[in-house]
């Protein structure tokens, strides 16, 4: 069935190739085409490893094999990338409190959680210690475990970083997220100290997203990378708590949650056994898969250059099916996450391919398993088709723009590197500028994947568009963007609509390339600035030219 549609859609591109007339430009129809199929319920949420998940990238490999794209990896469109899917049966789940506290909590109302690896069944009894915002931070001086071994414990965790106090305003990064706040942080922190688990507090404020949203993301099927022979042992379960059942529970062991809060928030925090033993215990069902990510390149015209590349990225991937909503919708569809994002690449990509080559190499990559925590990206920097040290940089594409033309672009990475400066240059000739992050505190930045390509070493920015919308009032484009949050964010609401703009979809698209272009013509390289995180790992990489 894969390859009969494969076949349709690729002699269905190919008619829409040799028709092309005219400048390459990006047009609105073709990313409307692309948007209305790849987030159609006949995909099915797009899942990695299902169903859905390979059609839609056999669809993306046919529309760059119609484009003339050359195959990205040893004569082929597909990265294979190895999955271990992983579902906690909900009929199983068992979360009990003893000792200080007794009390059953509730799934998925008051727990959400999963299995830390491809294990078929997952228990965990053992005190549960509150250790604030579990950070090992030696650059700032910061330590939430004060050598206090943890092992074996249920770690207790808050979201998101210290709070900077007004006298170190830089400290965790002042206002901004940095990767110690983000989940993917604190679970790996607790499985270097050997915890038995961790269950992180939940506000929809310091999250950046509200409870249900938690519940579409995790009480469902996971998929995780295969761990490696030197990763540490593997959490029992990781998993969320709301911030009530938490308050309650703490409660009960006479601990205040909001007294424990406002001492994790300095320094001399060290960690509180709470007295309450937690019993958890659940069965998974467990399968070992493949998925994939796909890959185009177009070669550069420059002999001594086209063996460096710039490097576009989006995922194709979204969350399948899942937990019905109030409509009894149970089809994650992500329209704007990120079928949009991948219908901006596919249009740069052929775009591209009818336009006069630039001295450096394109290579366009949707990948697999973002939603999973940036697994087919994170799989890609770590066995990339092409040498890393030889990847200029990263423009990733993370949800478009569906709702008319900007005058801002919105640009995750903007102050880490001279991506952002250069671009800021770019554009203003056009009369648009770069608005900063209007919630830096959410961490936006660890949550796509520019980021894999950017710990790889690679400068890496995430475009998009910003809220200034051209005949839109003030405050218009910032109210749409917490609406998208609060109600359709990991939803199966975030479908396709017919009164998308796409003006402002192909409006983006074009800037992304025509810069991307300027980047794989210019006379030097892309650099990080000197106090950027990962400028140790370019430097090690990357030979003096």
């Amino acid at each position: 069935m894969s390859r009969l549609l494969s076949s349709a859609l690729l002699a269905c591109a190919c008619a829409t190739g040799l028709a092309a007339q005219g400048p390459a430009r990006v047009t609105a129809n073709e990313i409307d085409a692309h948007i209305r199929f790849l987030s159609s319920d006949l995909l099915e949420g797009r899942a990695p490893a299902t169903r859905g998940g390979r059609l839609a990238a056999e669809y993306i490999a046919a529309q760059l094999r119609a484009y003339g794209v050359q195959p990205g990896v040893n004569g082929s469109y597909f990265q294979q990338v190895p999955i271990d899917v992983v579902g906690a049966d909900p009929s199983t789940i068992r979360v009990a409190a003893t000792g200080k506290a007794t009390a059953t909590l509730r799934y998925p109302d008051d727990v959400v959680l999963w299995s830390g690896s491809a294990a078929e069944s997952s228990a965990a009894n053992a005190e549960v210690v509150f250790v604030g915002y579990g950070a090992a931070a030696p650059e700032y001086r910061w330590d939430d475990f004060k050598g206090v071994d943890v092992k074996g414990k249920i770690l207790m965790v808050l979201v998101n970083d210290p709070p900077a106090p007004a006298s170190e305003s830089t400290l965790f990064g002042g206002r901004a997220m940095t990767y110690y706040g983000r989940w993917t942080y604190k679970f790996e922190e607790a499985e270097r100290r050997g915890a038995a688990g961790m269950l992180i507090v939940h506000t929809t404020e310091a999250a950046g997203y509200p409870w249900h949203t938690v519940v579409g993301s995790w009480a469902k099927e996971q998929r995780l990378l295969p761990r490696g022979a030197s990763a540490p042992a593997p959490l029992a379960f990781r998993g969320w708590i709301t911030d009530s059942a938490a308050t309650s529970l703490l409660r009960q062991a006479g601990l205040d949650l909001a007294q424990l809060r406002q001492r994790a928030a300095t320094r001399g925090f060290r960690p509180v056994p709470t007295g309450i033993t937690l019993g958890v215990g659940f069965r998974s069902r467990v399968e070992h898969l493949q998925s994939e990510n796909v890959v185009g390149m177009l070669p550069g015209g420059d002999p001594a250059l086209r063996d460096e590349y710039v490097a576009y990225s989006a995922h194709w991937d979204h969350l399948g099916i899942g937990p019905k909503d109030a409509r009894g919708d149970s089809i994650y569809n992500g329209a704007l996450d990120n079928a949009s994002g991948v219908a901006d690449v596919l249009g740069i990509a052929h775009a591209s391919a009818l336009s006069p080559r630039p001295k450096r190499s394109q290579l366009f990559v949707f990948v697999t398993g973002e939603e999973s925590g940036l697994l087919g990206s994170e799989w890609f920097a770590q066995h990339s088709p092409v040498p890393v040290r030889n990847l200029v940089a990263n423009l990733n594409m993370d949800g478009g723009n569906l709702l008319g033309r900007v005058k801002d672009l919105r640009v995750l990475g903007d102050t880490k590197s001279t991506l952002g400066p250069s671009l800021a240059a770019f554009i203003a000739p056009m009369g648009m500028r770069i608005t900063p992050d209007s919630h830096p505190e959410r961490g936006a930045f660890y949550r796509s994947d520019h980021f894999s390509f950017a710990r790889a070493g690679v400068p890496s920015v995430s475009v998009g568009a910003g809220t200034d919308f051209e005949g839109r009032p003030a405050g218009w484009g910032e109210a749409q963007d917490e609406d998208y949050t609060a109600h359709h964010y990991h939803q199966p609401s975030d479908e396709y609509r017919a009164d998308f703009d796409l003006a402002g979809a192909a409006q983006l698209a074009q800037l992304v390339m025509d810069f991307g272009t300027q980047l794989a013509n210019a006379p030097t390289l892309p650099t990080w600035n000197a106090d950027a995180e990962f400028r140790a790992a370019r430097e090690a990489q990357r030979p003096a030219r």
